[in-house]
């Protein structure tokens, strides 16, 4: 297993997904969250007990952004070539296969990982 490089605990803000307001009540108006912009809206001018918001202040830190949670950033890997340009950056990222390579393919990038 190779040493980690960060350090920092990883505090994520928010980790559920934000929704579009009233996609809930609505067939019509799809989940996927865009910031509402009328006058009128309560969500807009944040009344309390109505769906959040998305904003600013649910970033993650510089530092942490990107990381999993075993301290690693995710590398896709889709040949043997990508995995030894990994090998130099083995404190910082972690590979992951590529969903759409062969069995075989697959199988010679696992035996060529070391440990």
């Amino acid at each position: 297993m190779a040493v980690l490089l960060l350090k920092k605990v990883i505090v994520k803000r928010r980790v559920k997904q934000f929704k579009l307001p009233q996609s809930d009540r609505k067939i019509c108006v799809k989940t996927n969250c865009r910031r509402p912009r009328g006058i009128y809206s309560c969500v807009w001018r944040m009344f309390k007990g109505v769906t959040l918001m998305p904003n600013i202040g649910y970033g993650s830190d510089k530092k942490t952004r990107h990381y999993l949670p075993n301290h690693f950033k995710k590398f896709v890997v889709h040949d043997v070539k990508e995995l030894e340009v990994l090998m130099m950056h083995n404190r910082t990222y972690c590979a992951e296969t590529a969903h759409n390579i062969s069995t075989r393919k697959r199988m010679e990038i696992v035996e060529s990982c070391p440990a």
